[in-house]
C-alpha cells in the first residue's frame, strides 16, 4: 500500500488500468491497430520511385508540411498516402450540409437509425473524394518531372492511374476501417488515433532533421523547443477553458396524488475553443491551395521565373521574409474568420435555446425565447474571439518562434500539434472515466 502511494499519479494510473483485464486488453488492443496502420505505410504504390519522392518532399516545404499530417505516407507514398483525410473531409461536409438540406436533416432527426444512414452517406461519399484526391496526388508528383527534373511517377497510362488511384482509395478505406475498430474495441476515438499516430511518427525525425541543420545555433533550437512546450502548454489551457452559463430547472413531481413544482440548477459549458482544429485545418487548405495550383504552370529551376513562379513563393510557408509575410498574415485572418463561422454552424445544429424551453430550463434574469436567444449569442461571441484569436497566433506560432529564436522548422505544425494534444487529452479522459468507475485514481486531477 506505501509503494502505491509513493509511486507518480500518472504512472500509478497506467498500472492500474493494466490491472484490469478489460481495459488492458482495450489499451493492447489500439495498441494492435496502430501497429497494422504503421506497417500499411510502408507499403508503397507499384510504378513509384520512392527515392524520388524522397528527395523532392526534403526540397519542398510546403509538401513537407503535408507529409507530416499523413505521418511520412506521402514521402514513402505508400497505399494509405491519403490517410484517412479524405473521410475527414466528407465528414465535414456533411456536418455543413445536413442542416441545409431538408432531406438530411429530417434523416438526422430519426435517432440513431438517422446516424446511421448519414454516417453510411459520409462513408460512400469518401470514395469519390478520395478518388479526386488520389488523382491530384499523382499528377502533382508527375509534373515534378518538369519543374525539378525528378522523375517520381514516370508512366501515368489510364489503366496504371486507376490501379493507383483504386489502390490509394483502397487505403483509405482500410485506415477509417481500423479507426472504427478502435472507436468500437479499444480506447479514444479510432479516427482521431490513426491521424495521432500518423503525425506523432513523424515528429521526431522533424526534431533530428533540425538538431542536425541547426549549425551554431544550439541555444537557438533549445529556445525553439521551450517555445513548442509553451505551446503546447496554451493549446491544454484553451481545449479546457470553458465558460458556464447557470441554467435553471422547473419539474413538475407528482407525489401523494398531488402535483408539486421542484427546482434544479446546472450549468451550460461553453467552450472557448469549441471550434477545434477545424479552422487550421480550412484556412491551411485555402492559404496553400494557390501554392499547388501554381505548381502546375511554373517554370523549372534554372529557367526565368514566371507569374507562376511568384504566386508558388508568395503562399509557401518556407518563403523568406518580408514576402512571407502574406502567407502568414492571410493564415492569421483565415484562421479567425473561419473559427467565427464554424463555431456559428456548430451552436446553430445544437439550438440551445430550442434545447432549453423543450426541457423547461433558463437561464436566470433571462427571459426565454428571444431574450435567451440574443443572451447566449452575444455569450458565444464574446468567447470565441479568444478561441479565435488563441487559433490565430497558434497558427502563426513557427513564424513568431523563428522570429525569435532564427530557426525554422516549416514542417513543424501548428495545427499537428493542436491535434496530438487534442486526441491526447481525449484518450486520457476516457481512460479517467474506465478507471474511476472502478473506484481507481485517473490520470487529470
Amino acid at each position: 500500500m506505501q509503494q502505491r502511494q509513493n509511486r507518480p499519479r500518472l504512472l500509478q494510473a497506467m498500472v492500474d488500468a493494466f490491472h484490469l483485464p478489460d481495459l488492458r486488453r482495450r489499451i493492447l488492443f489500439t495498441l494492435g491497430m496502430l501497429v497494422v496502420f504503421r506497417f500499411i505505410a510502408h507499403v508503397p504504390l507499384p510504378g513509384v520511385n520512392t527515392q524520388a519522392v524522397n528527395q523532392i518532399f526534403t526540397q519542398n516545404a510546403l509538401l513537407g508540411m503535408l507529409d507530416m499530417f499523413s505521418g511520412g505516407m506521402m514521402r514513402n507514398f505508400s497505399v494509405a498516402a491519403m490517410g484517412v483525410y479524405p473521410y475527414i473531409t466528407s465528414s465535414i461536409i456533411m456536418m455543413l450540409l445536413v442542416p441545409i438540406i431538408p432531406k438530411l436533416q429530417a434523416i438526422s432527426q430519426e435517432g440513431e437509425a438517422g446516424r446511421n444512414k448519414i454516417n453510411r452517406i459520409t462513408h460512400w461519399l469518401t470514395v469519390p473524394l478520395g478518388a479526386i484526391q488520389a488523382y491530384g496526388q499523382i499528377m502533382f508528383l508527375h509534373h515534378q518531372e518538369v519543374t525539378s527534373g525528378v522523375v517520381v511517377i514516370p508512366n501515368v497510362e489510364p489503366l496504371v492511374m486507376a490501379t493507383m488511384i483504386l489502390s490509394m482509395i483502397a487505403g483509405t478505406i482500410f485506415c477509417v476501417w481500423l479507426g472504427e475498430l478502435i472507436t468500437e474495441y479499444g480506447i479514444g476515438n479510432g479516427i482521431s488515433i490513426i491521424i495521432f499516430g500518423g503525425i506523432v511518427s513523424g515528429l521526431w525525425q522533424i526534431i533530428g532533421q533540425g538538431w542536425v541543420t541547426v549549425g551554431d545555433n544550439p541555444l537557438g533550437f533549445i529556445g525553439y523547443l521551450v517555445i513548442v512546450i509553451a505551446t503546447i502548454w496554451l493549446i491544454v489551457v484553451f481545449t479546457e477553458a470553458h465558460r458556464r452559463v447557470p441554467v435553471q430547472y422547473a419539474r413538475s413531481v407528482f407525489r401523494g396524488g398531488r402535483m408539486y413544482r421542484q427546482g434544479g440548477s446546472t450549468h451550460i459549458p461553453l467552450r472557448v475553443n469549441s471550434a477545434g482544429m477545424i479552422p487550421l485545418i480550412f484556412s491551411m487548405s485555402m492559404v496553400m491551395f494557390p501554392g499547388v495550383v501554381a505548381s502546375y504552370f511554373m517554370n523549372p529551376q534554372g529557367a526565368t521565373p514566371n507569374f507562376a513562379n511568384h504566386i508558388y513563393n508568395i503562399f509557401n510557408a518556407g518563403t523568406k521574409m518580408p514576402l512571407g509575410l502574406v502567407y502568414w498574415s492571410l493564415y492569421f485572418l483565415l484562421t479567425v474568420g473561419f473559427t467565427f463561422f464554424y463555431t456559428s454552424v456548430i451552436y446553430q445544429q445544437q439550438d440551445l435555446p430550442g434545447t432549453l424551453q423543450k426541457q423547461g430550463g433558463f437561464i436566470p434574469g433571462i427571459r426565454p425565447g428571444k431574450q435567451t436567444t440574443n443572451y447566449l449569442n452575444f455569450v458565444i461571441n464574446r468567447i470565441t474571439w479568444a478561441g479565435a484569436l488563441f487559433l490565430g497566433v497558434v497558427a502563426i506560432m513557427p513564424l513568431i518562434a523563428n522570429l525569435i529564436t532564427g530557426i525554422s522548422f516549416a514542417q513543424l505544425s501548428s495545427t499537428g500539434l493542436i491535434i496530438v494534444v487534442g486526441v491526447a487529452l481525449d484518450t486520457m479522459k476516457q481512460m479517467e472515466a474506465q478507471l474511476i468507475m472502478r473506484r481507481y485514481e485517473g490520470f487529470l486531477k
